[in-house]
């Protein structure tokens, strides 16, 4: 299976570690534009050295998705090269640092915060994208769930669950709105990764046994990778997902 984006251009939210980091590289290394945005510049340096060492081009940009208007200028500047942007991830998102507290403790700062970046993000992300790809008569957005979303989360965080099945909501919602346009929509539900600081912590924090429990869930009895998700997402958005469409793919192992 050849996968070529070539002439293409895509935008990575969340790039600057992780499952974005691995996303950026992969869609750079098969020739797309790779537009990389995030709030941590260090670590976006980072994959934007790593794009280029594996021979893409890759630009980076410090974007809060929580802001439309930032959002907005992203795209647009984004659209520049081809007139308008051919693959969208939303992997923007995470827990934020927070941790699993009993319902009666989390406040509404610590619930609201959740849904802003993992669900309205995604929403500002794919309206800003959209008038481009229906004027062209096509596009790919993929966003980045969590198995979480389609059923309970390992941190017990109720917003971070809540926020990845609302997200898989609008995947579902747009891609039926966006089909008329050969506009695919669809999500990539990672299981538990070890991918950036936040999940080595999650990781470390269930000792051995509770790490040796955790892998023997899985079918494969063991943990997956970032490139693993990444190849998910290339599928997505390639051709060879043409017919596909408000489908939300599991990469988690076996469950």
């Amino acid at each position: 299976m050849k996968i070529d984006f070539s002439g293409r251009t895509a935008i990575v939210t969340g790039a600057a570690h992780g499952f974005g980091r691995a996303i950026s590289v992969a869609l750079a290394q098969r020739g797309a534009n790779v537009w990389a945005c995030d709030l941590f510049d260090d670590e976006l340096v980072e994959t934007q050295r790593l794009c280029e060492n594996a021979g893409g081009m890759c630009s980076m940009r410090m974007v809060d998705v929580r802001q439309k208007d930032a959002v907005t200028r992203f795209v647009s500047e984004a659209s520049t090269i081809a007139g308008y942007v051919h693959i969208l991830v939303n992997n923007a998102g995470g827990v934020l640092g927070q941790v699993g507290l009993p319902i009666e403790e989390v406040s509404e700062p610590q619930w609201q915060d959740m849904f802003d970046v993992n669900v309205t993000g995604a929403f500002f992300c794919s309206q800003a994208v959209a008038p481009g790809m229906k004027k062209a008569r096509g596009g790919r957005i993929i966003n980045i769930s969590s198995g979480a979303g389609l059923g309970v989360s390992l941190t017990g965080i109720q917003a971070y669950a809540s926020a990845k099945a609302a997200q898989i909501g609008l995947t579902r919602q747009l891609a039926h709105e966006l089909g008329p346009w050969n506009i695919t929509v669809n999500s990539v539900a990672p299981g538990f990764v070890r991918s950036n600081p936040t999940t080595e912590r999650q990781w470390q924090s269930y000792g051995p046994a509770g790490q040796k429990e955790l892998v023997g869930r899985i079918a494969l009895r063991r943990l997956g990778t970032a490139t693993d998700i990444s190849n998910g997402v290339l599928f997505f958005a390639s051709e060879y997902a043409n017919w596909i469409t408000g489908q939300v793919l599991s990469i988690d192992g076996g469950k």
